[in-house]
């Protein structure tokens, strides 16, 4: 499998007529025959043999899925254990009775694969990813999955966390393309980037957007209008901004999480961008709206989605947003207003309001606050911060 990756083209692939087999390096090849179809196949090493896998037939099967294939064969046979990659291919091809939805082939498809993975680190980033940004569209059938819904996770997040975003994109097309594989999707992939997404969303790397934020003066104001409001959106929106967490653990947090004896809500580790467990101090209207919730509770999540496997979607929050006049502030940018707030309305240590952002902070602050978290601290700073916003209590 030498050579360098992608050698072909799109163009090359559809012109090519003379019978031969043409490399596009990792083991893939493009096969033509003298009665002039053309077939993918894949070529390794495999117990002193070398044994061919095929993927299909072109066009059917285009260049970008039989190296979305390739990949998969690649990952087989470098994981760990090893797997030879005509077991996986077997493995992808047994259909499961009746449909599919994105979400339940996600976990099956993550259960196969992450084993290929040697960092464990990776493989939870991957659940991680799919879980939490795909999650909107896991209840679509996966063989009804339109461009449309993959631009309808990808656009909001694509200006604020680009990374993140073609993280996404890059997974959820390999996910779709084992789909087709496995037989439960035919036609091009709604998730693909070349000739594709790359046409319709900015491709600038290096563009990075500030969140932007609400003026701490107009808070007050707004926590009233918003508290006014009734829809589940709100009541995450208002804890989101009371407790100051970023918007992905406000809308995911579950009630396990919740310790309403104690007033206390911690975040786990693998849930916060630091990797670090985070206690948050609950204020007096953070824990109303818990209660509130806690009555018509039906699953495990706080603010529930549409699915049972995600919470509330970014989506709705921004659309609360809309319905208030507020087009253009995001959910993250609340985590900026609260930090103005506290550097120009407060005497509170700036190191306190770094902590309860969840920031790492330095030297100084280690040295302060050692012996632990300054819960009790952070406790009169989120009251005040919750009285600040328009008197909703301590």
């Amino acid at each position: 499998m030498r050579g360098a990756l992608h050698q072909l083209t799109n163009r090359t692939v559809q012109s090519k007529s003379e019978p031969g087999r043409y490399a596009d390096g990792g083991g893939l090849y493009l096969v033509v025959t003298k009665s002039g179809s053309k077939n993918w196949s894949f070529k390794y090493r495999w117990d002193g043999k070398r044994p061919e896998l095929g993927f299909g037939g072109y066009p059917a099967v285009s260049l970008a899925n039989a190296r979305s294939f390739a990949e998969i064969a690649r990952g087989a046979l470098n994981g760990i254990p090893k797997r030879n990659p005509k077991e996986v291919f077997a493995d992808l091809k047994k259909v499961p009775a009746g449909p599919v939805n994105l979400g339940d082939f996600i976990e099956t498809f993550l259960d196969r694969i992450l084993g290929d993975f040697k960092n464990a680190k990776h493989r939870q980033q991957w659940r991680n990813t799919l879980r939490t940004y795909v999650g909107p569209i896991t209840d679509r059938p996966i063989d009804k999955v339109t461009t449309e819904d993959v631009l309808g996770i990808l656009t909001p997040i694509w200006d604020e966390k680009r990374e993140t975003a073609r993280r996404v994109q890059g997974r959820l097309e390999r996910v779709l393309n084992a789909a087709k594989a496995q037989g439960l999707r035919t036609g091009e992939n709604p998730a693909q980037w070349k000739g594709h997404l790359e046409t319709i969303l900015p491709n600038n790397r290096s563009k990075r957007n500030h969140h932007k934020a609400l003026a701490y003066k107009e808070l007050p104001d707004f926590m009233v209008k918003l508290k006014e409001r009734e829809a589940l959106s709100a009541l995450c929106l208002q804890f989101i901004i009371l407790t100051c967490v970023r918007s992905a653990e406000g809308r995911n947090a579950t009630w396990e999480e919740i310790d309403l004896d104690q007033k206390i809500w911690t975040i786990k580790a693998e849930r916060m961008k630091m990797s670090k467990e985070h206690r948050i101090p609950l204020c007096k209207r953070a824990v109303e709206i818990l209660t509130e919730l806690s009555e018509v509770r039906t699953g495990k999540f706080v603010f529930p989605g549409r699915s049972s496997r995600t919470g509330i979607s970014e989506a709705s929050l921004r659309k609360m947003l809309l319905s208030l006049n507020k087009d253009g502030i995001t959910t993250h940018g609340f985590r900026s207003t609260f930090r103005d707030w506290v550097f120009e309305m407060t005497d509170f240590p700036r190191e306190l309001a770094e902590i309860a952002l969840s920031h790492n902070v330095g030297d100084a602050t280690e040295r302060a606050y050692r012996r632990g978290d300054a819960l009790e601290k952070r406790r009169a700073l989120m009251a005040s911060w919750s009285q600040f916003g328009g008197g909703l209590g301590q």
